[in-house]
């Protein structure tokens, strides 16, 4: 069995070639077409590893993921989800991106009732080479940008039917290092020089996640319709800090909505708009990119996905699988794109992540359809007042923690019982006022 899991986890990269590939006619072609996307204004923005995907699995979607927002990948599209995850949640992720510049990420996010709340460290680097007039190696370090977030988020009106709409906010606290470089002269290395150039990114996110279900054509409690809208990445950069400190270039921010929807219970598309933005010039018109991705969930434990991402002149196609192994959730996903080749494959990101359990969530559900139920069987039998007292249970059981959410059947059914005895009570008088005249 566990032999059948790995071949099909690895099935999505079988399509990838493994020997000599000459891309130059179809990049040439891509390139073409999509000439009107390019941006004139592209490149006036510091951090841009924020906007990179953490992980396979966002990856492989085209990163079309603020409105799906479904694991702890949520940090960097919508803030908003950490309240409507339905498990704790510890994620690794690597992506191996352009040449030898990679992108590590270490995620935590936990639920409680209405309140979800989490963190995130990310760290992008690459090798740093100095060489001197002679082509002599004089230095060598790494680039790179390390972020840390904080999330927190609540989900408004929850309930059985309306599954709320859930309000986040992350704040973010971003440090880009420069290495020494050397005099040109005497190839020794200048201390400090570095720093000069690092810089200091402090950042904001705002977050919307609403959750319904419409057009569905499966039996399921998930909303089958997320709607998503962010705000990313809107803060400041202070750079120069071995002579005078100085605001460095814009953060890049963005603004980004989408919905995801899932027609039937295993498959689903996701579809994201994203507008960046200049916060020192909101005049300044920045080219607006296009998201589309699909999962397909094969088996219990097996799913695989593909997506399109169109930013400026650069479309990206990208595949990639899941797969559920003993609790712990493994992704591969692998990019091609005007940036990347096919040999050697250079473009590929992997993550784990590990559940710990929904905090009792599913048990006390369970609890509370066996409260609803009870009741519904005392009303068919005519004991209407034990009926109530039962459904009043599963209330009160679903509006505690670790639940917090309204449970309208129970409530409906309620209402609805009272009404009946009210009813009855009064024909029931009426019957003895009429029998007593009568006499």
């Amino acid at each position: 069995m566990m032999k059948k899991i790995f071949c099909m986890f690895f099935f999505s990269l079988i399509l990838i070639p493994l020997s000599s590939m000459d891309l130059t006619d179809a990049e040439s072609s891509l390139a073409d077409i999509f000439s009107s996307s390019i941006d004139s204004n592209e490149g006036r923005t510091v951090f841009r590893s924020m906007n990179i995907a953490s992980g396979g699995r966002t990856e492989a979607l085209g990163s079309a993921f603020v409105a799906l927002c479904d694991d702890a990948s949520f940090f960097d599209y919508n803030p908003a989800a950490s309240s409507v995850l339905q498990e704790s949640e510890i994620a690794v992720y690597h992506n191996a991106w352009i040449s030898d510049s990679a992108l590590e990420t270490l995620a935590l996010t936990r639920r409680n009732g209405k309140l979800g709340y989490g963190a995130q460290i990310k760290c992008f680097y690459v090798p740093f080479s100095e060489y001197n007039l002679y082509g002599e190696r004089v230095a060598g370090n790494y680039y790179s940008e390390t972020s840390a977030t904080l999330n927190v988020s609540y989900n408004f009106m929850a309930g059985y039917t309306f599954k709320g709409l859930a309000l986040g906010a992350n704040g973010k606290i971003a440090w880009r290092s420069v290495p020494d470089y050397t005099d040109n002269q005497t190839d020794e290395i200048i201390q400090g020089s570095g720093l000069d150039q690092s810089a200091l990114g402090l950042m904001a996110d705002a977050g919307i996640l609403l959750r319904f279900n419409a057009l569905k054509f499966y039996q399921d409690r998930e909303a089958n319709l997320k709607i998503g809208l962010a705000l990313n990445n809107f803060g400041l950069a202070l750079t120069g800090f071995s002579s005078s400190i100085t605001k460095d270039d814009d953060t890049p921010a963005r603004i980004s909505a989408g919905f995801s929807y899932a027609p039937f219970s295993r498959l689903r598309f996701t579809c994201e708009v994203r507008k960046p933005v200049l916060i020192s010039d909101f005049s300044t018109q920045l080219k607006t990119s296009f998201a589309l991705g699909s999962e397909i969930q094969l088996t219990k434990s097996f799913a695989f996905q593909c997506g399109f991402l169109l930013q400026g002149a650069n479309p990206r196609f990208s595949m990639g699988s899941e797969a559920d192994i003993k609790g712990i959730k493994m992704d591969v996903a692998y990019t091609l794109d005007l940036t990347s080749s096919a040999n050697p494959v250079n473009h590929i990101s992997l993550s784990a992540k590990i559940k710990f359990g929904d905090r009792g969530r599913a048990i006390t559900m369970e609890k509370v359809d066996e409260y609803y139920i009870d009741g519904l069987k005392l009303y068919a039998e005519g004991y209407y007042n034990e009926a109530i007292m039962k459904w009043e249970e599963a209330i009160k059981t679903a509006e505690r923690p670790p639940l917090s959410i309204r449970f309208e059947p129970a409530i409906q059914a309620k209402n609805a019982a009272i009404n009946f005895n009210i009813q009855k009570t009064a024909l029931e008088n009426m019957y003895s006022v009429s029998m007593d005249e009568n006499e």
